[in-house]
């Protein structure tokens, strides 16, 4: 057809922006956290826009597809994802992932959905500018005005050992008081109505005082807590008699769908995951062991933003229920989150985001805001957020100085403690 719009180009940048000091069952962050940004532009001049993970065998992978996309109509879904599946095999990568699977973004096996998942945000910014529709009505349409999200708690160190710049305004956080002040400052600043607590990181008896003293602090808000499958099956079992009469849910407390499964029969809170259920494979056999009651989707690595809400089905069905799971993002992922969270009825939990722990921004007009914890659902055409040009090229210059190409939790916590394994369960 004469005069179609095609997709000409596809820009893909690697960003590094400033990351706190935060504990987790892996070990602890490192000062850069590592993004990629997709820039996607038609005949017509538009730019659609994504952003997605940075570690290098994902940069590799968008590269080596980016070109699969020039010719296609926005539009073209179907054909992206055919061309992407055929061209990306799964395989093993050199790279080293984040240990004992705590982030499942960093599966080389998942680099297909990955991709998939990045071209499809920015297609469908896209297609929402050339209709004048938010992503959120290309979905079917927002169920809800704004999206809640969940204040996000992490054990923490003052500062970075290497000191690489001037510590961020959270300061210390590794005793149950000083994780109370965290929740408090976070709840005043972002009006978060639910609180998590990444656990995993020390003896589960202060992580239960810690989950104590904020019920204590915050008599009717929802808890979570994710020891991040760093807790063995006994261990769990015994914190459950402590925690069933505080949590909202209990996540990923120890490893697998056996683990979860025997664990269920002994705990009255609902266990949820992000880490034993990330594929429909195993999706389908939670159907038979029962482990999980609650999914934590993330459109980055399950296939994108429609195969979240296929997802979503899929949870009704099988009567499950439904939150989003997060790592350090910027804004586009926020924005992105939001829109599919607004399509999926059954999406009923408030979603995890890492975004008050990020200090910069690569969106134009600064950092989203949050009102009484919850993101307002674009209205605007698209995505509803565009890239800041000088932010990019900043955060791009920061990507080629830091010296990160993997995220490494371990290699970065043995600064700290030479002689720390990174076992898995370690309690």
């Amino acid at each position: 057809m004469k005069n179609q719009v095609t997709i000409k180009q596809v820009r893909i940048t690697p960003i590094a922006f400033r990351d706190g000091p935060l504990l987790n069952a892996a070990g602890i962050h490192e000062p850069w956290a590592l993004r990629s940004i997709v820039e996607v532009e038609t005949s017509d001049q538009r730019v659609g826009i994504a952003e997605t993970y940075g570690d290098a065998s994902v940069l590799r992978a968008l590269r080596e597809a980016q070109d699969l996309l020039l010719g296609l109509s926005p539009f073209a879904l179907n054909a992206m994802e055919a061309r992407v599946r055929a061209a990306i095999q799964p395989g093993v990568s050199a790279d080293r992932p984040i240990q004992f699977g705590l982030a499942t973004g960093s599966h080389v096996t998942k680099n297909a959905e990955k991709v998939i998942s990045a071209f499809e945000a920015a297609m469908m910014d896209l297609q929402g500018q050339m209709l004048g529709m938010p992503i959120c009505d290309l979905l079917g349409g927002a169920v809800r005005p704004e999206v809640p999200y969940s204040a996000y708690l992490f054990y923490k160190f003052a500062e970075h050992i290497d000191r690489p710049y001037a510590p961020d305004a959270w300061g210390e956080a590794v005793s149950p008081e000083q994780i109370v002040v965290q929740a408090q400052k976070m709840v005043a600043e972002y009006g978060f109505q639910s609180i998590k607590l990444k656990g995993g990181v020390f003896d589960p008896k202060l992580e239960i005082a810690s989950m104590k003293a904020l019920r204590k602090a915050f008599p009717t808000a929802p808890l979570r807590l994710d020891p991040n499958a760093n807790w063995s099956l006994a261990t769990s079992i015994a914190a459950a008699q402590e925690l069933d009469d505080l949590l909202e849910y209990y996540e990923d407390p120890t490893p697998g769908q056996e683990g979860m499964a025997e664990l269920a029969k002994h705990c009255r809170a609902p266990l949820a995951t992000n880490m034993c259920v990330t594929s429909m494979e195993e999706f389908k056999r939670n159907a038979t062991t029962h482990a999980v009651k609650i999914l934590l989707s993330d459109h980055h690595y399950w296939g994108g933003l429609r195969a979240t809400v296929a997802l979503a089905r899929m949870c009704a069905v099988f009567d499950m229920g439904m939150s989003m799971h997060s790592n350090s993002h910027l804004g586009i992922s926020l924005m992105a989150m939001t829109h599919v969270a607004a399509a999926i009825p059954n999406l009923t939990y408030a979603c995890d985001t890492h975004y008050p722990w990020q200090e910069e921004e690569v969106i134009k007009g600064g950092r989203l805001a949050f009102v009484e914890g919850s993101v307002k659902v674009p209205t605007t055409p698209g995505l509803g957020v565009e890239i800041a040009p000088s932010q990019l090229q900043k955060l791009h210059q920061q990507y080629l100085e830091c010296g990160i190409q993997n995220r490494d939790d371990l290699g970065q916590m043995r600064k700290y403690n030479p002689a720390f394994g990174g076992t898995n369960p370690r309690y």
